[in-house]
């Protein structure tokens, strides 16, 4: 490769065609998490409460998964094509958002902004999402194949390193753009994003000395893959995915109220438990390479979540830890750690599936196992909001509280499926 990097220069540079195209990808949409930084302020301004808008990240979050999953075989032909359908639809469904707020806030209470909503941020932009997530895994693993765990989490990383660039940025806008901000910063960040996303697409490349299976011996169905390897495998793998990301979500999408439970800050905090997002991100999926088996970080991100939650369930840290320095401690510690397997779970995933089902289909396999999330992010945020309604009536923290019960009993799930189900790969690609 270092000789193919001085004839051809930029051209064949792994950084250049596979690892920036993929940060300029993946730091543009992973801004999908900064909902909750705008939500509530979209809410007052188009007329509705806040459960009424919460719908639009939930859609996004599904249509991202279905995206994948329907869309996987688009990347695994062409990734061009899906780069260029990831940028058009994130930044024509974030300025589609943008008018429907406006809009809005033109007629307070308009059930056509909602939907609009819905249809913008959740369909189209989920559209962008998923094709936007997949188009440049493939492609490092092609061009870091001695690494490509580091590589998919260097990637992976800026889907959650954009929360903590953009939270700050949005909140400045939010104080700044005047009358209207809310609309305004979405028309500005869909030009910005499109930007980024377009040169991300120009410079996104596989490798010369790589071809697609062109014929049916060597690509084969999605169905034929998995059956490569005993069903119960794959059953396994999509299960941990889901119960990692439905745990994540349960207890992220309640971050800023616990904190507030805690007296602690709801911006400083939030930044510093994105970073801990992307670093587990990049640094369990580069302790992934060094193991016999990738599944071993799943075993340990279940294990450090299960001992962390436990630890705030027998101490009752979220109701009690006000004003409490150690209790707050756990709590905070918890959150960090969930926020670091949260992500590490993603970027070892495309790295595990390769290890059992091999690289010539990982795209469409990685799209499949991705609906994972999709559903996921119908049920995580929404089931924590259940169980606070129900058991935090009285005291709000006591909601919070009954939340890790539920999240404590899935990763136990989790970890089981990870020693029974999911078998060990004698040689790693």
């Amino acid at each position: 490769m270092n000789e193919n990097v001085k004839k051809g220069g930029w051209r064949t540079n792994k950084w250049v065609r596979a690892a920036i195209p993929a940060l300029l990808l993946h730091c543009s949409i992973g801004t999908v998490y900064c909902w909750s930084t705008f939500s509530s302020k979209i809410g007052d301004y188009i007329g509705f409460g806040k459960g009424s808008v919460e719908w639009a990240f939930s859609l996004a979050i599904f249509f991202l998964g279905m995206s994948a999953a329907f869309l996987g075989n688009v990347v695994e032909k062409d990734i061009h094509k899906s780069s260029l359908i990831a940028a058009i639809c994130f930044s024509v469904g974030m300025a589609g958002s943008g008018f429907f707020i406006w809009y809005g806030g033109q007629n307070p209470g308009s059930v056509v902004a909602l939907i609009g909503i819905y249809f913008c941020y959740g369909f189209i932009m989920g559209v962008g999402l998923g094709t936007g997530y997949l188009s440049p895994v493939k492609t490092l693993m092609l061009w870091f194949k001695d690494n490509k765990g580091l590589a998919t989490g260097l990637a992976v990383a800026g889907f959650g390193a954009a929360k903590a660039i953009a939270t700050p940025i949005m909140e400045w806008m939010l104080e700044n753009l005047g009358n209207g901000a809310i609309y305004k910063m979405f028309y500005i960040l869909a030009v910005v994003y499109f930007v980024m996303m377009f040169v991300g697409h120009l410079l996104l490349k596989k490798p010369d000395d790589w071809h697609e299976p062109t014929n049916a011996a060597e690509k084969k169905s999605i169905m034929s893959v998995i059956k490569t390897r005993p069903v119960l495998n794959y059953v396994g793998i999509w299960l941990m995915f889901y119960l990692n990301i439905t745990c994540g979500l349960m207890l992220i999408s309640q971050e800023k109220y616990i904190l507030k439970c805690l007296g602690l800050s709801v911006v400083i905090f939030p930044v510093i438990s994105a970073i801990f997002n992307a670093g587990g991100r990049l640094g369990f999926s580069a302790a992934g390479d060094k193991c016999k088996d990738r599944n071993t970080i799943y075993k340990l991100i279940f294990i450090l979540s299960i001992i962390s939650t436990a630890a705030v369930i027998v101490t009752k840290g979220i109701v009690n830890g006000s004003g409490n320095m150690v209790l707050t401690a756990l709590v905070v510690i918890l959150i960090m750690v969930v926020n670091a397997g949260y992500g590490g779970g993603f970027s070892n995933v495309p790295t595990l599936l390769s290890d059992h089902y091999g690289m010539s289909n990982i795209s469409a396999i990685h799209g499949i196992t991705l609906s994972a999330w999709a559903f996921a992010g119908l049920t995580g945020n929404n089931l924590a909001n259940l169980i606070v309604e129900n058991f935090g009536k009285t005291n709000s923290a006591e909601g919070y509280q009954a939340v890790l019960y539920a999240t404590v009993a899935l990763y136990v799930i989790a970890l089981v499926l990870s020693f029974v189900f999911v078998r060990r790969v004698k040689n790693k690609d």
